[in-house]
């Protein structure tokens, strides 16, 4: 009786913990994530093949601490949203930065990661000195990123790629003048080629905070995961998933 009492007690406990979830994914105990999978160091595929970085490990200990098996969703930026969209996924975790834009349509969580704009232009370039040099010249992004709208705030004319390893490509080949990611990206693509004629030509120096996104109005799953990031957050866990990666605490 007793272990049958403590078997219901601890089923109702992960009930509760799961209230946001769809009927769907608490049926198949599923929790669907849609990301790129071609986003280094937060998205990508290592030497073996196997999907990891920043954001898919903290989206893997978020689904457990809601008793559910991760499975991913990859496709690239704009294929991804679309797909989040068309419901295939239940969430997204992939820096999606907080926009008021965004707000409109999606709901997000508390943010895990905070970072800072940095301007990359090829290492030749001298007509890029800042982000307001940007006016009329070509800079390379996914079409519904936030980056591309700072870019498109200075006047910049948008060519559109898939993420910014493609677009890094075009300033190489000089099809494009810039890009703007964040500066922790840019220095893990240089670690793994130290040759690319590229640098940072202008820092942001305002934060832009990334959070993952659920479908609007799904208030009890956006709950459930930011009381398991807090859970992460306190336990230590996110400062240490950080820290493997970028050698610093990125989630404050």
């Amino acid at each position: 009786m007793k272990k049958l009492l403590k078997s219901s007690l601890l089923t109702l406990a992960s009930l509760a913990l799961l209230t946001g979830a769809n009927a769907k994914t608490l049926e198949n105990g599923v929790l669907k994530i849609a990301t790129e999978g071609t986003y280094s160091p937060y998205s990508y595929h290592d030497k073996n093949d196997a999907l990891t970085g920043y954001d898919v490990e903290v989206a893997r200990e978020v689904a457990k601490k809601l008793n559910l098996k991760a499975e991913f969703v990859e496709a690239p930026w704009d294929a991804m949203l679309a797909a989040f969209d068309a419901g295939k996924a239940d969430i997204v975790f992939n820096q999606v930065s907080i926009t008021d834009e965004r707000k409109k349509k999606y709901d997000y969580t508390v943010p895990y990661t905070v970072a800072y704009a940095a301007l990359v232009t090829h290492k030749d370039n001298n007509e890029i000195k800042s982000f307001e040099d940007l006016k009329g010249k070509k800079s390379a992004h996914s079409a519904t990123s936030n980056w591309a709208g700072i870019a498109q705030k200075y006047g910049a004319q948008i060519v559109t790629v898939d993420g910014f390893s493609k677009g890094v490509e075009l300033i190489i080949s000089r099809r494009a003048d810039a890009t703007i990611n964040d500066s922790v990206t840019f220095y893990d693509y240089i670690n793994q080629r130290p040759n690319a004629p590229l640098k940072i030509a202008a820092s942001g120096s305002e934060p832009i905070y990334s959070a993952a996104i659920v479908k609007k109005g799904n208030e009890e799953l956006v709950n459930d995961v930011n009381k398991a990031l807090g859970e992460l957050k306190s336990e230590g866990k996110l400062k240490e998933i950080s820290v493997k990666y970028f050698g610093k605490d990125i989630s404050e």
